[in-house]
């Protein structure tokens, strides 16, 4: 277990990608679980909320904020966090977070490898990239610009070429020859994003004021909703 500097009790729960995670830090320690899980989000996210709140020895009523992956990513992934979201914080009143899954992907690579610079990729299928740039600002992931879903032929690296520049996700396996012309790129084995890297992301955003009621709870898809109707089964 790692810890969080925060007195805060903060629940991240994820399921925008493939991915379906659970956090919680309580009292400065950070209890976790993560699996690679397509299509066992709605049946796999309770119960490792369950477990970390049980390993911490506490219950849903001693959570202070809830932080969910507001995506990009999966529509019905998307979907199911946010609804996952609003059963657990709407029964106490529980403010809550979006976090980007993208940034919780960088913050992950600043956290285990110092990184400085990161670029983030997630494929989108339909020949489309989600993508972002960050840089750690005190240990804390930071977006350069806006995040995008693009061909990747229309990425523009606004990144400093001249210096190290980690390369996190899934848009890398569908793509290869993206940013491979860039000298100093090193790709990194984060592929997913973990709920656990989103628990600094939330304090940082909490502490900025950046909290919400359940009512207010904000989803990010990127790619137009229209988009995903017109493609039965597509995720």
């Amino acid at each position: 277990m790692t810890q969080i500097d925060s007195d805060l009790t903060i629940l991240a729960l994820d399921t925008c990608t493939e991915s379906c995670s659970a956090a919680l830090s309580h009292q400065q320690q950070v209890f976790n679980r993560a699996a690679n899980a397509p299509r066992e989000h709605s049946q796999r996210l309770l119960p490792m909320v369950d477990e970390v709140l049980k390993e911490a020895q506490i219950n849903i009523a001693n959570v202070n904020l809830i932080a969910y992956g507001r995506g990009p990513g999966s529509f019905t992934g998307i979907r199911i966090c946010t609804s996952m979201t609003q059963g657990l914080a709407l029964g106490h009143d529980i403010p809550v977070i979006g976090i980007s899954t993208l940034a919780a992907m960088a913050q992950m690579a600043i956290d285990s490898m110092n990184a400085k610079q990161v670029f983030v990729a997630i494929d989108a299928r339909m020949n489309e990239i989600y993508w972002g740039q960050f840089t750690s600002v005190d240990g804390i992931a930071t977006l350069v610009g806006d995040e995008h879903v693009t061909h990747p032929d229309k990425v523009e690296l606004a990144l400093d070429t001249t210096q190290d520049i980690m390369l996190c996700g899934t848009g890398f396996d569908a793509y290869p020859d993206l940013l491979a012309e860039v000298a100093t790129i090193k790709m990194t084995d984060i592929k997913l994003p973990d709920a656990a890297a989103m628990l600094k992301l939330a304090k940082v955003g909490f502490e900025q004021g950046l909290s919400t009621p359940v009512d207010d709870l904000a989803p990010v898809y990127l790619r137009d909703t229209v988009t995903w109707k017109k493609l039965p089964g597509r995720e």
